[in-house]
């Protein structure tokens, strides 16, 4: 029944993430991925927060080291991850922006062995060398296929890698954190808050409005917004949840099948929006074979 459970929740929380990227296409049309960002953060801690503190209290396990590590890992993966994911997912596209998105491990593993002294099998070599070949496929693809809908430089593709890098070095901190015995939900508040107060102060420091109410938005974008908000929060709930019922072995092989889950979703509903090639559904699914290789045998 428990293993039962924890597919069902790690199956969620990958149509959870794969939503999201879709909702945020649609959403940046005519919005913009910034105000996206934000709603986002603020549905994640809408949520978050009372049930955090109800189900933690009173003892939180924080300590000033754990509130360091996690906040790092908010400026990294939380923000600056998810500011250049939502950017390349407006300008060149859900479906390409997720396989290169899914090189995270790659990323992880590498800091992981320069930073915590973590070794890299045989088992982990492979995998990068997977991750590598189907990142080389996409790449090709985002940039000169006669069939993508719009025209992508090269420089372009510094932004997708720029948000693997950084999704991929959230847990290097993230693990600092957990290992001073903070609980799984109030790191995730930790993060996200960190996340959301460094917007804050760029936008302002920029003299941008931090938070457009609801109406402010493009009434065509507004819908799709507020819910890449519902289901990116819902990923978090589900991807936890289901890590607190099944080992990383059951979770992380369902979770990382995202970026083939926007494939199919981009096909059905999204035909005139992206454009979605053998070729790239091919390379997408090397990079998660290899992304799953280097995350469970690190």
């Amino acid at each position: 029944m428990v293993e039962a459970v924890g597919v069902g929740l790690s199956v969620l929380a990958a149509l959870a993430l794969g939503a999201t990227s879709i909702l945020v296409r649609l959403g940046t049309q005519e919005g913009r991925s910034r105000d996206v960002v934000m709603y986002t953060f603020g549905m994640n801690l809408l949520l978050a927060v009372p049930v955090t503190v109800v189900y933690h209290y009173p003892d939180y396990g924080l300590t000033w080291e754990a509130v360091g590590a996690f906040s790092l890992a908010g400026l990294t993966g939380t923000l600056c991850g998810r500011v250049l994911f939502y950017r390349s997912i407006q300008e060149i596209g859900a479906s390409r922006t997720e396989p290169v998105k899914a090189t995270q491990p790659l990323h992880a593993a590498v800091v992981a062995a320069v930073v915590l002294g973590e070794a890299l099998t045989a088992s982990n070599l492979l995998g990068i060398a997977l991750i590598i070949a189907g990142l080389a496929v996409v790449s090709r693809e985002i940039v000169t296929s006669e069939e993508s809908l719009v025209d992508v430089s090269p420089v372009m593709l510094v932004v997708p890698l720029g948000a693997a890098f950084f999704f991929g070095i959230e847990p290097t901190f993230a693990k600092l954190g957990f290992a001073e015995g903070t609980p799984v939900l109030v790191g995730l508040v930790v993060k996200v808050g960190a996340a959301a107060l460094g917007m804050v102060l760029y936008l302002r420091y920029r003299g941008i409005t931090v938070l457009p109410s609801p109406s402010a938005l493009e009434p065509s974008a507004r819908k799709w917004i507020l819910l890449a908000g519902v289901t990116n929060t819902s990923f978090l709930f589900a991807y936890y949840a289901a890590l607190a019922v099944s080992p990383v072995v059951m979770v992380v092989p369902v979770v990382q099948m995202s970026p083939l889950v926007v494939a199919v979703l981009s096909l059905l509903f999204l035909p005139r929006v992206e454009q979605v090639t053998a070729k790239l559904v091919g390379a997408a699914g090397i990079i998660v074979a290899g992304g799953i290789i280097v995350t469970l045998t690190s």
